[in-house]
């Protein structure tokens, strides 16, 4: 029996400053607020649009990255999955969640205030693929800066990149911005 695939891919705008809490473990943890929006014509030609909202989480270290990078208004790409979760609070009313759990970042142009308007780049983490799609050990995002903990997978007829090795964190001094 075949296996379920649970797949968001999201690009939106963020509709507030991310909220970073940290466990006891000092695993960060963060909440962003994400605005989509759809545009289309009714039946009387009129332009209709829709904004939905959603709820993203990103944890460690692609939490605290996007903590530090994104700000309310910056557009961003997010893929990861969906999560349905049940709480009964201490009032015996059950509350219904709804999360994008996050597994990749990409920040992209436009609004925002971290460096946006300045074509700046952030560091890219581990294998995390670029803009291109094509895998990428180490080195910084091109056109925006990728995030993810999974390696990328690169496609037929594509150059490999250099391999270098990034198992240290770099100082702050070596980011070119």
């Amino acid at each position: 029996m075949a296996r379920g695939v649970n797949k968001v891919i999201l690009v939106g705008n963020l509709g507030n400053d991310p909220e970073v809490k940290y466990t006891q473990g000092g695993m960060a943890i963060t909440t962003l607020s994400l605005a989509t929006s759809s545009q289309w014509k009714d039946k009387d030609g009129n332009q209709q649009e829709k904004t939905e909202w959603h709820r993203v989480k990103l944890f460690g270290k692609l939490g605290e990255i996007a903590g530090e990078y994104l700000k309310k208004g910056r557009q961003v790409y997010i893929e990861g999955s969906i999560r349905y979760d049940k709480f009964t609070g201490s009032d015996g009313v059950e509350k219904y969640f709804t999360d994008i759990v996050a597994d990749e970042m990409q920040m992209l142009g436009g609004g925002g205030e971290a460096g946006a308007d300045r074509g700046e780049r952030a560091p890219r983490q581990g294998n995390a693929p670029r803009q291109g799609g094509a895998p990428r050990q180490g080195g910084y995002g091109g056109g925006g800066g990728g995030y993810g903990d999974r390696g990328g997978g690169g496609g037929a007829g594509r150059n490999p990149p250099p391999a270098q090795r990034v198992d240290e964190p770099f100082p702050d001094d070596d980011i070119p911005f």
